[in-house]
């Protein structure tokens, strides 16, 4: 089970960071494009790290259908901690050409609330792909937080993640 492993260890963290709070957001842009007057886009740069991760390889052996990937770690903001996050990825498709898609599912908790992520995306020999994820909502401060994720893994433990995120 290898792919869901290397997830595990660099996309994990890629999803986690699609939170947002006002004293974490490193620019604001004014509302563009189909977005209601009004609404407000914070761009936020965060740093996910892996602090424990499962895989779970379910019957056939190797990567399958319903393996399933549980990550918990913290986020970072120029190396402070400024929250963490839970997630569950689980293989939703595989393919011949040793590529599998898995569909991901993430908590982000943050002082002012939570912010939940969720998305789709492939993973191949080499890793996953572009990794680009919603913003499903949140909790408090975020209880009306929508946009998307963009992430890049820099190391099998690190993502750097660019959080879109419209109140």
């Amino acid at each position: 089970m290898r792919r869901i492993n290397r997830l595990g260890l660099s996309a994990g963290t890629a999803l986690a960071t699609a939170l947002c709070c006002a004293p974490l957001a490193s620019a604001a842009a004014p509302a563009t494009g189909s977005r209601p007057a009004g609404d407000k886009e914070q761009i936020i740069h965060l740093t996910a790290v892996v602090t424990q991760a499962t895989s779970l390889d379910f019957p056939p052996p190797g990567p399958s259908q319903g393996d399933e990937l549980i990550v918990a770690g913290n986020l970072l903001q120029n190396g402070t901690q400024v929250g963490t996050y839970d997630e569950t990825c689980t293989t939703t498709r595989t393919d011949t050409d040793d590529t599998s898609t898995v569909q991901c599912v993430t908590t982000l908790t943050l002082p002012q609330g939570k912010i939940t992520v969720q998305g789709v995306f492939p993973i191949a020999d080499t890793g996953p792909g572009d990794i680009n994820l919603a913003i499903t909502g949140g909790t408090g401060l975020y209880r009306t937080a929508r946009g998307y994720v963009q992430a890049m893994n820099t190391s099998s433990t690190e993502t750097q993640v660019t959080l879109h995120v419209i109140r």
